[in-house]
């Protein structure tokens, strides 16, 4: 294995919640007069913290999202996820690979710790993961593109940046991996090859990645 640590993007690499709530938050923001499809908010969003979503609406309409609108987004969210949410095709073969190799791994995602925990337990993926091995934005105070959260990862796991290979699907974590001077692998699962540019590696199906690894 050429990297002395693997850092899983969450939403989207390791389960597949990006359809969801990216639809949720489409209607979510439509229903309050803020009109944005699915698409749309693939674009803008995914891969963001929720302080990203705020201050788009915000720069772009002058208008402030309800101070309960992470709330009850997260509850349809979670809502969601009890009836839907599956892992992602063969991530688990990847950690049980990793496992089997005494390779650490680790996931830093842009969601918060509820969401990670909601997602990992629905999916069974929970088991996969120690406590201290979960990082979300809500650790750094900035999400991605910013490398924040990447290097607190790292330093965290022990590991320098430059030994750590980051799993990501949106081009916001694409950013921040480079940023943190790591390593990227883009999958191209839900994302255009073209957009996941900066990525060392690209591929789009779970099985690949163990090779790419090695």
């Amino acid at each position: 294995m050429r990297y002395d640590l693997v850092i899983f993007d969450n939403d989207g690499v390791l389960v597949d919640s990006e359809p969801i709530s990216n639809r949720l938050l489409a209607g979510y923001l439509t229903e309050l007069g803020h009109p944005t499809s699915y698409e749309e908010s693939l674009r803008d969003y995914m891969g963001a913290a929720m302080h990203r979503v705020h201050d788009l609406v915000e720069e772009r309409t002058g208008q402030r999202l309800p101070d309960d609108f992470d709330e009850v987004f997260h509850a349809r969210v979670f809502a969601a996820f009890e009836r839907e949410l599956k892992p992602v095709t063969g991530a688990v073969d990847v950690l049980e690979r990793l496992v089997a190799d005494g390779v650490p791994y680790c996931v830093a995602s842009s969601g918060s710790h509820e969401r990670i925990r909601v997602g990992h337990r629905t999916t069974g993926l929970d088991e996969w993961f120690e406590e201290e091995w979960v990082f979300s934005s809500e650790d750094v105070g900035r999400g991605k593109p910013a490398p924040d959260l990447f290097l607190y990862a790292a330093e965290r796991m022990g590991v320098a940046p430059e030994r750590c290979v980051v799993v990501e699907d949106s081009p916001l974590g694409v950013r921040a991996g480079v940023a943190a001077g790591m390593d990227v692998y883009g999958f191209t699962a839900m994302t255009p090859a073209e957009r996941l540019s900066g990525a060392r590696q690209l591929f789009g199906d779970m099985g690949q990645l163990v090779g790419l690894l090695e």
